[in-house]
């Protein structure tokens, strides 16, 4: 008697296709919520400046200069306070232009900072952070990640610091300086080359306006001398 076999189904001929199971990739948390997790973690205990630079995750440099400069952005100028944050500036913003890494002394890294006072200070900083936040966004990557542009941007903090420190009783003499400061600080933060771009235009505006007042008081003591003395 014959044995009839049965052809084989279709679906055990067909190739088992298996798919790939998604590596889980690890989602950047925004800045703004880092903050207020740290203000929370620091609301019951003072902290270290190093403490907290080490657990904003290699982004602390960028928040400093963001809280420096942000203050910085009102019209008129701010005595006694340029001066000391402009050489913080300018310190940082040589270190990036040399290609190295962002460096403060080891004295004020180790100095102890009140609870509440740092919370406060987080707490602020999150909610500034959360506002630029809103067009930060990473965009033109390799105007961050090649070193040429990073030194470009350590120059021009560099710079801006410098002006910092000039006490010119003028107004929009802090301001300039200061939003470059904010818009390269910003976008090295989030690997925004948009805000890097808008951060050399506005370093652009801000020599302009340096040099108009530099010609116009050039112009303003001829003038005296001609008045005092003749001509």
């Amino acid at each position: 008697m014959a044995t009839i076999h049965a052809p084989p189904s279709r679906s055990a001929l067909a190739p088992v296709i298996v798919e790939p199971m998604p590596t889980a990739q690890a989602v950047r948390s925004k800045f703004s919520q880092d903050l207020r997790h740290l203000a929370r973690q620091f609301a019951d205990r003072p902290a270290r400046l190093s403490e907290i630079l080490a657990a904003t995750q290699g982004r602390g440099f960028d928040l400093l200069l963001l809280l420096i400069g942000l203050p910085f952005l009102t019209p008129l100028p701010l005595p006694g306070l340029s001066t000391p944050f402009g050489v913080v500036v300018l310190v940082i913003g040589a270190r990036l232009a040399l290609g190295r890494r962002p460096w403060l002394p080891q004295k004020l890294l180790r100095r102890e900072l009140p609870a509440r006072f740092i919370a406060r200070v987080l707490a602020a900083a999150s909610r500034a952070v959360r506002w630029l936040e809103v067009l930060l966004r990473p965009r033109l990557d390799f105007l961050h990640e090649q070193r040429i542009y990073r030194r470009v941007a350590g120059t021009l903090i560099m710079l801006s610091g410098l002006l910092l420190l000039l006490p010119l009783p003028i107004p929009l003499t802090n301001s300039f300086p200061a939003l470059t400061v904010v818009l390269l600080a910003a976008g090295a933060m989030e690997r925004d080359g948009l805000f890097f771009l808008a951060g050399c235009a506005t370093f652009t505006a801000t020599l302009a306006y340096f040099g108009v007042l530099a010609f116009g008081g050039l112009h303003l003591l001829d003038n005296l001398r001609h008045t005092v003395f003749g001509s």
